[in-house]
């Protein structure tokens, strides 16, 4: 199969692709090609598997292969497939880079190795190394809330250097760091940088990001990617629009419970209420059931207009 070209900077809305799951040791292949159909349609512009949402420290490599060659097959390079591949073992993430770009991946994404936080300098050192091995172009992911390292805004700066490091993706939800990035690139336009929090999509993009990972996409595609034209276009009131429908959709899905993966239940509990997956989460992570179904449930016909 051959690899969707990748044209750089890469721009738009790249939902982090939901898992669908029938059970621990199963893909549920009909909901995922439910799911990529629905996404498409939606105008979105490539796809980022195995991420956060992917849940992709819970599956197996057996399952992580299978949704990589599925999602590729399935969007037979109409859009960019963009495959996580953080791991504390670089060997791994090395042989899943080969396997992504054999199925017809376009390029990869990695956050630091977690555990043990990194000092900058041995960030530097880990991400040059792993680049330098890697079959695809990679995307660097800063999430300090999971890994426990910040990527510095100067740290960045030095990685971008590399041939094979071609953009980062930033869910730090820090503001003023990201806003720090854009200034340190403004004039290496060729390096893509992407907001993760979907709520702040439409601020970066004014300020000049490149787009977003915006998981709530895989419920509302239209929604994110009008977003993002809208803000592209600087039309304010467009923006303004549909920027109050985001919060609302965050207020309304992500945020039922004291959960630390409230985020991913709620989005999980959705998907299922609109008929695109099943409502289940890989251990060790247990779905919403009964009543928080029937909230979330609500919630979504209040949602007016999506």
């Amino acid at each position: 199969m051959s690899n969707t070209a990748l044209s750089m900077p890469l721009r738009g809305i790249i939902p982090p692709l939901v898992t669908p799951l029938l059970d621990d040791q199963h893909l549920d292949l009909l909901s995922l090609e439910k799911l990529v159909s629905h996404l498409l349609k939606g105008g979105v512009h490539g796809l980022f598997i195995l991420g956060t949402t992917g849940e992709c420290t819970s599956l197996s490599y057996t399952i992580r292969k299978e949704m990589i060659a599925n999602v590729c097959r399935l969007v037979d390079g109409r859009v960019p497939v963009l495959v996580g591949i953080t791991d504390t073992a670089p060997e791994e993430s090395i042989a899943l880079t080969d396997y992504s770009k054999e199925v017809g991946a376009a390029a990869v994404v990695a956050a630091p190795p977690y555990y043990f936080g990194l000092s900058q300098p041995e960030l530097i050192t880990y991400f040059e190394k792993l680049a330098g091995r890697l079959s695809l172009p990679l995307f660097l992911y800063n999430m300090p809330s999971h890994t426990k390292t910040m990527i510095a805004v100067d740290t960045v700066e030095k990685l971008a250097k590399h041939p094979n490091i071609v953009g980062f993706k930033d869910s730090s939800a820090n503001a003023t760091y990201f806003n720090a990035l854009l200034y340190s690139f403004r004039n290496q336009s060729e390096f893509s940088l992407f907001v993760g929090p979907e709520e702040m999509m439409a601020s970066a993009v004014l300020m000049g990001a490149h787009g977003g990972v915006s998981g709530g996409a895989n419920m509302f595609p239209k929604l994110y990617v009008t977003l993002y034209e809208a803000a592209k276009a600087n039309n304010m009131e467009e923006v303004l629009r549909l920027q109050e429908k985001v919060m609302e959709v965050s207020a309304k899905i992500y945020s039922l419970g004291t959960y630390g993966s409230s985020y991913l239940k709620g989005l999980k509990a959705a998907l299922s209420i609109l008929g695109l997956c099943d409502n289940y989460l890989a251990g060790p992570y247990t779905a919403f059931e009964g009543g928080e179904v029937e909230a979330i449930r609500k919630n979504l016909e209040s949602i007016q207009g999506l």
